[in-house]
């Protein structure tokens, strides 16, 4: 764990135009009236805090919608000199004019919703956008000034192909991006995929398929796997996200928002109007001891860099269990090999079930 003082911040917008089929974040469409009083709650709430903070996540929702308040918002907090200060965007329902109010608020990197470039597919998720939108916006955020800007894409949308991936990656390499998101569709209860599955959904070997030839496709296009789903070139992996890896605190601010703040887990309230008129943040402890030897191990294995010496030394009985194409002792580290990724679940679990 990272105790050395500048800490992590994640701001949950919880506002959307269409909730999406798949997901299961917390976000309300529609509700354009409460995005003055939300700003005011995030800024009150951030008050509370003396923190420095060098890394800023707008996550959502669709952060892009309240591009007009992040000046003021990130004004209430104490930013370190050299932040990444990332926010999430919808080719949807962001502008030029949104594009230039996010870079003016001091966002300097973008985390783009494409999903696909195909225009089926992202009919099937429900998407607003079209792949030319989403072709036309990573553009015009490059001439807005944007350095880093990463793309989302899904694994396994209903009617995916071998083909249809690789088009979508083929072009997204084709555009001033510096990193891939690449996650894997899954099925959550309480969404309409949840309770009416698609009948073409990925079977597990399709989508293990498609997730290999992802990580051959981004290595070829120059991103890097450095995380089970993340890709990157030299330089741009988020750093936001690496606070998570590697047990490092953050603050979450909103609701529905996590953190993980002196050396405990709390969660927000999904109650966007109970946050709004609360004074502070409600905030109720999911796990008052985290950063234990198992979810070290876990948070750890799911990077490329792995984990040092000392938590894998009391793993050495499970990796004689294990191919030994599926992981590396390197440099006083142990890792997963790119092979290793897809069956990280197994991995661990059958390395933690193994320890001296």
């Amino acid at each position: 764990m990272n105790n050395s003082g500048n800490r992590g911040l994640y701001i949950h917008v919880p506002f959307c135009v269409r909730k999406c089929p798949y997901c299961d974040f917390y976000s309300l469409p529609g509700e354009t009236a409460l995005y003055s009083g939300y700003a005011q709650a995030v800024k009150r709430n951030l008050s509370y805090y003396s923190e420095r903070f060098d890394t800023v996540y707008f996550g959502g929702g669709t952060p892009n919608l309240i591009a007009p308040y992040m000046a003021e918002i990130l004004s209430a907090a104490d930013i370190a000199p050299g932040a990444e200060i990332t926010a999430e965007c919808n080719p949807a329902s962001a502008t030029a004019e949104t594009l230039a109010e996010m870079r003016a608020a001091g966002i300097n990197r973008l985390s783009v919703g494409v999903q696909s470039l195909q225009d089926a597919e992202l009919k099937k998720l429900g998407r607003l956008h079209n792949a030319d939108e989403a072709e036309a916006l990573i553009l015009a955020a490059e001439k807005a000034g944007f350095g880093s800007i990463s793309a989302d894409v899904i694994l396994g949308v209903p009617g995916q192909t071998a083909e249809s991936l690789s088009d979508t990656l083929q072009r997204l390499g084709k555009l001033p991006i510096q990193h891939i998101s690449a996650y894997m569709l899954t099925l959550e209860p309480a969404t309409p995929f949840g309770k009416n599955p698609p009948l073409d959904m990925a079977d597990d070997e399709k989508m293990a398929d498609l997730y290999a030839l992802c990580q051959k496709l981004c290595e070829e296009l120059g991103f890097h796997q450095y995380e089970i789903s993340n890709f990157a070139r030299e330089g741009f992996q988020c750093r936001h996200n690496l606070k998570y890896w590697r047990d490092e605190e953050y603050l979450g601010i909103g609701p529905a928002a996590h953190s993980f703040y002196e050396e405990k887990r709390f969660a927000v309230p999904k109650d966007l109007p109970g946050f709004i008129n609360a004074p502070r943040q409600t905030t109720e402890i999911t796990d008052d001891s985290p950063g234990d030897y198992d979810e070290r191990v876990m948070m750890g294995l799911r990077l490329a860099e792995g984990i040092p010496e000392e938590l894998y030394k009391p793993l050495l009985p499970g990796l004689k269990l294990l191919p030994p194409e599926y992981w590396a002792l390197e440099s006083g580290r142990l890792r997963l090999t790119s092979a290793g990724f897809p069956l990280y679940n197994y991995i661990v679990s059958l390395l933690l079930a193994h320890t001296e």
